[in-house]
């Protein structure tokens, strides 16, 4: 069963999707490509909207710094984005695991 952790990264754009151990060679690369899974344009076009949008969480001048979102913007992200990550479990079916880590975009 092919196993993935759902989370957003600093500097990287274009996918929340990472393989988890001991699928770290498997055939969808590190960060996963979103065009190699079985999922719709769709949820891929709004991983992509998440991940980019993640990116302006970050201070990059300095990127210790606290955020520079509101709270309000954080709730609205978190909504969205645990909204995805439903769309992605669910076309991605049972024989796929995906787990959710909030711990790297917590606002």
């Amino acid at each position: 069963m092919p196993r993935l952790r759902f989370f957003f990264e600093a500097g990287v754009p274009h996918t929340p999707l990472w393989p988890a151990a001991p699928d770290m060679d498997g055939p969808y690369g590190s960060p996963c490509e979103l065009d190699r899974l079985p999922i719709s344009a769709r949820t891929r076009t709004e991983l992509v909207r998440l991940c980019r949008w993640y990116q302006s969480s970050i201070d990059w001048d300095y990127p210790p710094a606290p955020s520079p979102w509101p709270q309000e913007e954080w709730q609205l992200f978190r909504r969205r984005a645990d909204t995805a990550f439903a769309a992605l479990c669910q076309e991605l079916g049972d024989d796929w695991q995906v787990e959710m880590t909030h711990t790297v975009w917590t606002g």
